[in-house]
């Protein structure tokens, strides 16, 4: 391939472009109404307008991205994230027009997009799943019948899409009936798809992710994992990897299960097999997503591979260029997603224009973002603004340096997600690495983000008060800023 188009916008798009061009090959952007002067459009060798900003417009037109692939002579298509990236019927379009998909087979994609038939395929190799329904499951008496057996609570879930949408937990029988209707109605109006299943619900958990490669002549990698447990809305806002709760036979164990679970459906490319992870360790397989993911560079940074390399590669009908035992895992990286949200009104998605935007500059911090200063930040998608990462030798110190990167991050004009992602790293559960996917609604309350952004506000007016005074006040300046950190208010009195 001499020329792909990225089928995608912002961040996602910037990241393949940036790659692509690495390896000498032609660009084309894709882009909407609203998209006309995004950097991802000027940073492309070629773009191509496909439509209106709404996304069923635009981005989620299969045929108008194949007509710009055509158009202007690009051989293979990279999806991205979201979007088109694991629709199976998309991917066939582009082989059928004789163009490469540069992601998995659509057979790969239609097997493991449905939970159900994901489970089956990963049964051939005895991968561990939470206890459940065989398949699904719409007869609410079998149903019921069922969760006795398991126990309750139990969860239904949609057997297709994800994102949290068709998903109830059931604590008793008596609510079990409602609950399968919102499941049911929630699920038919997101997918077009009302199946569910029922499995036993994992109170406790930990979410955690292990990312494989694989070619199309039989070598199967995993890249080891991510710690994704901090989630909003079952969304992910803060991604580490690797997990501080693994041991080396642990790690190994689920490395393992992850490449079977690629292998039981033939898989190509880069892709994320999911498991959830209980107090004593033991992990069942969730699900697997067929495409690259948004935390994929906090792997990118512990094993120096570049996996947008790895995907074009392996496209272009490549063997993967290392064995297993050549991976290494070095240092630890965090990942901060900043989304144009209101951290104190439930992450509620804000819209604006970015009239200041400063990012952080120092060495082991990565920034992928798509936006520049005095742009708008559109309705139309997810108001994910950046993902700020940082890397370290350890993971204390790759906290420490998310944190002061939070700090020097300037985002005017939008609200957003920095200050709850410094409530994150400097809170005791996740520093200690003691917490799981209840992280948010256990521990975060919005007071407590006020408080925090208070005691900031007042550290600062002191520290400015402090260093205008004179120089024959310096020591008791410096007698002053030796108190206790819970003074700082008091003392900016």
């Amino acid at each position: 391939m001499k020329k792909i188009l990225i089928a995608n916008r912002g961040e996602i798009a910037l990241r393949v472009i940036r790659t692509a061009k690495e390896m000498g090959i032609k660009t084309v952007a894709v882009f909407s109404e609203v998209d006309r002067v995004s950097p991802h459009v000027r940073f492309a060798d070629e773009a191509v307008f496909i439509g209106a900003s709404p996304s069923k417009e635009s981005y989620l037109v299969g045929e108008k991205i194949i007509a710009a692939a055509k158009a202007t002579g690009a051989e293979g298509i990279h999806p991205g994230y979201g979007f088109l990236s694991e629709n199976a019927h998309f991917a066939k379009a582009v082989e059928d027009a004789g163009l490469i998909f540069i992601g998995p087979t659509p057979h790969a994609i239609e097997v493991m997009g449905s939970k159900l038939a994901a489970k089956e395929a990963a049964k051939q190799f005895n991968i561990p799943m939470v206890p459940g329904s065989e398949g699904a499951i719409n007869d609410v008496a079998k149903a019921k019948a069922l969760c006795e057996k398991i126990g309750y609570p139990v969860l239904i879930k949609a057997s297709a899409g994800g994102g949290g949408k068709g998903m109830r937990v059931v604590n008793s029988a008596d609510e079990f009936e409602e609950q399968m209707q919102r499941a049911q109605s929630e699920a038919r109006n997101a997918f077009g798809d009302d199946n569910v299943f029922v499995e036993k619900y994992v109170g406790s958990p930990k979410h955690i992710e292990v990312q494989v490669l694989a070619d199309s002549h039989g070598n199967i990698v995993h890249l080891f994992e991510r710690e994704c447990s901090v989630q909003r809305r079952h969304q992910k806002v803060l991604e580490e990897a690797p997990s501080s709760c693994l041991t080396p036979e642990k790690r190994a164990a689920i490395g393992e299960a992850a490449v079977n679970v690629a292998r039981s459906c033939n898989y190509r490319g880069a892709g994320t097999v999911e498991f959830l992870v209980d107090e004593q360790l033991n992990f069942y397989f969730l699900e697997m997503n067929t495409r690259l993911q948004v935390e994929h560079p906090v792997t990118e940074m512990i094993t120096g591979i570049d996996l947008v390399r790895e995907q074009i590669n392996v496209a272009r009908g490549e063997k993967l260029p290392f064995t297993q035992n050549e991976i290494h895992l070095s240092g630890h990286a965090v990942e901060l997603r900043i989304y144009a949200e209101d951290s104190f009104n439930n992450f509620l998605p804000d819209i604006g224009k970015l009239v200041e935007y400063k990012k952080p500059e120092s060495a082991g911090i990565r920034v992928d973002d798509g936006y520049e200063e005095g742009m708008d930040i559109p309705i139309y998608y997810d108001p994910m603004l950046a993902k700020l990462i940082a890397y370290s030798d350890t993971r204390e110190n790759a906290i420490s340096k998310l944190l002061r990167a939070i700090d020097e991050y300037k985002i005017v004009g939008v609200k957003n997600t920095l200050s709850f992602g410094k409530f994150v790293l400097n809170h005791p559960s996740f520093t200690s690495g003691n917490f799981d996917t209840n992280f948010v609604p256990k521990y975060f309350h919005p007071n407590e983000l006020v408080q925090q952004n208070e005691e900031d506000f007042f550290v600062a007016a002191l520290a400015a008060n402090l260093f205008s005074k004179t120089a024959n006040k310096a020591d008791s300046a410096t007698t002053t800023v030796a108190t206790k950190y819970s003074k700082w208010k008091e003392r900016a009195k």
